[in-house]
């Protein structure tokens, strides 16, 4: 009997039902992979898990924390059911378009890999280096230059860090040559010589690596930046009514938050829900009236974090020291002494289910699948789990069926007030209320249970069901 519980968990059970219902809707010979890998990760899953009674055991290290899942399996099956779910959304779209595609660690590797990936057969295959290039790399014929403009930012920011340390050790070095280093030299100066070197190296990576970039692969004249703003006035009401309507929400949130974190005794937990709110009223009137827009400011917002959390890392001056005491009002036990990822995934958790919606898509909710996962369903179910909660899905746990309950039934109602502004805007409903309901328990049931970083596996779960 107990090696049974030990077996079905709730996490893995919730799981295993997210699987069953992508591999049901996918063909065979791609539901089959899908499972063996389902089974691969869950018998590594139980080999970590057996290895807490082996001292000696290499796979101890993977252990968490006593009543924690290692997420191996989470983790193993989230990315393959989101490309298998967007496959089958785009096959119901396009039946035939013969050239149609084809725990934490883990998902965000296999993000990388294939984002980074992308990126470098793109480069290459503009990149005229042998005759027979093209036959060797082939990439989609037509990208929007929004999608370009985002990558091209991030690639930069990305190769930022190794820009600066090695402009650092150049500078060190420079001072050691041929002579011991002064010893009167102040550890505040050295700080700020640092600083400098790395506002030099972002200003290199933004002003020339980024630019070139984007004109290599997509032919991008003008600069990212003034391409921003050309597109930004093309459609100035509507986009500038937006950018002021973010910045007056953006600025009355941070005054706020920098108060409260400062002095408030408001439980954490709380206090960070209170940022899913904020992204509910910044995110929701944009995915309807300006979605491409939207997914510039995602890509926008993104590179100002990375910025934020390397300056924040570095302890640059003058900002470092502010970004941190900001930053550490809001943390919890899944970020590390080094890094701090809540506030980048929520913003991935609200991105990606939109940009993976951009073009084809006949499932009108998709795009708000972050913001209903996230900004509504986590947040009503933590908040009402939190205030009047007393019935635990587990000993060990502590969510709660009533929060539990709450997230499902606010979801629900917000979808059905969606519907309506959507059909108001010419969407059309495909998808049946069955369906809904089975999406939205099934994710918040996986928020109940896992015990990994919900913002990033939530919505992609969400988005998963959805586009069935």
């Amino acid at each position: 009997m107990a090696s049974s519980s030990a077996l079905v968990t709730g996490e893995r059970l919730v799981v295993f039902l997210f699987t069953a219902r992508v591999a049901v809707a996918a063909p065979a010979h791609l539901a089959a992979p899908l499972a063996l890998l389902a089974a691969a990760a869950l018998a590594v899953e139980l080999a970590v898990d057996r290895s807490a009674s082996a001292p000696s055991s290499p796979l101890r290290r993977f252990r968490t924390r006593p009543g924690a899942s290692s997420g191996i399996l989470l983790g193993a099956t989230t990315l393959p059911c989101v490309i298998l779910a967007r496959l089958i959304q785009l096959l119901r779209i396009l039946p035939t378009d013969p050239d149609g595609p084809q725990g934490e660690a883990l998902l965000v590797s296999s993000g990388l890999v294939l984002y980074f990936g992308d990126m470098l057969a793109h480069t290459l295959s503009k990149m005229e280096f042998s005759a027979s290039s093209e036959a060797l790399i082939h990439t989609p014929g037509t990208r929007s230059e929004i999608a370009i403009v985002i990558q091209g930012i991030l690639l930069g920011l990305f190769l930022l860090p190794l820009l600066y340390k090695c402009s650092l050790q150049v500078w060190v070095y420079c001072q050691t040559l041929g002579k011991e280093r002064i010893q009167a030299v102040e550890k505040q100066a050295e700080k700020r010589i640092g600083s400098v070197v790395f506002y030099v190296s972002l200003f290199v990576v933004l002003l020339i690596l980024v630019p070139s970039w984007t004109h290599l692969v997509q032919g991008i004249e003008v600069h990212p930046f003034v391409w921003v703003l050309n597109y930004m006035f093309t459609n100035p009401h509507e986009r500038l009514a937006l950018c002021a309507y973010w910045i007056c929400v953006i600025f009355v949130s941070i005054k706020k938050f920098y108060v409260i974190s400062k002095r408030s005794k408001t439980e954490r937990i709380l206090l960070r829900k209170y940022y899913h709110l904020v992204a509910v009223l910044i995110f929701s009137p944009a995915v309807i009236f300006q979605p491409a827009f939207l997914d510039l400011a995602f890509g926008a917002a993104f590179a100002v974090f990375l910025i934020l959390e390397m300056i924040r890392v570095w302890e640059v001056y003058p900002l470092g020291h502010t970004v941190h005491q900001f930053m550490n009002a809001f943390t919890d036990h899944r970020d590390s002494e080094v890094l701090i990822i809540s506030h980048f995934s929520l913003l991935l958790g609200c991105a990606l289910p939109k940009w993976m919606s951009s073009g084809f898509n006949d499932r009108p909710l998709a795009p708000f699948a972050g913001i209903l996962s996230l900004g509504i369903g986590d947040t009503m179910a933590s908040m009402i789990g939190y205030k009047y909660g007393v019935l635990r899905w587990s000993k060990t746990g502590k969510k709660t069926i009533e929060g539990t309950a709450a997230g499902i039934t606010s979801v629900l109602a917000a979808c059905s007030i969606l519907v309506s502004l959507l059909a108001s805007s010419g969407y059309i409903l495909s998808q049946h209320w069955l369906s809904l309901s089975i999406a939205v328990t099934l994710s918040l049931l996986l928020e109940a249970y896992t015990t990994q970083l919900d913002n990033a596996f939530i919505p992609l779960v969400f988005y998963s069901l959805l586009c069935l």
